[in-house]
């Protein structure tokens, strides 16, 4: 009976400790996350991120700190310089000086002598930087139909791009497009105005 007593003793404290074990083991491994710090998604789809603590430690100051608000000493601190831009350089295009409008005569898609200088100037440009791209836009004045001066506008824009290709210039870095009358540079029905809006412009991208 003694033997049998002292059986059952040590299976029971062998149980309650087997037990104290696995609770332990379960504590140690629980999970850091709050509830709180999980994002809510509701109903309509956007997320609810939650609550950030008002007072915030050293090391989350540091890390927000050049990003909205975060100029000057904040950024030499981490030695990040802010970038600048040239206000001389902003929007600069293309080679300097070089005519990026060709003017046409009228019901004409022939580039005339005097912008061949622009011409070569666009070509050598793109050769020397193949990753810049242009778009040549074709137009023209108000006088004839819509297609037909869509068409002519094509031709115009086509041209260029050819005058550039003869020079070197690659069909990948050019991109001829007509907008016919639909985009009058001067508004009127005076030669003056029929004259600036004979045109095909070069833009970069």
């Amino acid at each position: 009976m003694a033997i049998s007593f002292r059986s059952s003793t040590v299976k029971r404290y062998a149980i309650i400790l087997v037990a104290a074990c696995v609770v332990s083991v379960l504590a140690a491994c629980s999970s850091g996350t709050k509830l709180s710090d999980v994002p809510v998604e509701d109903r309509s789809g956007s997320v609810i991120k939650p609550p950030v603590a008002a007072a915030s430690s050293p090391t989350t100051a540091t890390s927000t700190a050049g990003t909205a608000e975060g100029t000057g000493a904040s950024l030499a601190s981490r030695n990040i310089e802010p970038v600048t831009i040239d206000p001389a350089l902003a929007g600069a295009a293309g080679p300097s000086g070089a005519a990026k409008i060709i003017y046409f005569d009228y019901d004409s898609y022939s580039i005339k002598p005097e912008f061949q200088a622009a011409i070569d100037a666009h070509a050598k440009y793109l050769a020397a930087n193949k990753g810049r791209k242009m778009a040549i836009e074709g137009h023209t004045d108000e006088r004839g139909g819509r297609e037909y001066n869509l068409a002519l506008g094509q031709k115009r824009s086509e041209a260029v791009r050819r005058a550039l290709a003869l020079l070197g210039v690659v069909d990948a870095q050019i991109e001829a497009v007509s907008f016919g009358k639909e985009k009058p540079a001067k508004q009127g029905s005076d030669e003056g105005s029929f004259a600036l809006n004979r045109r095909a412009e070069i833009n970069y991208r």
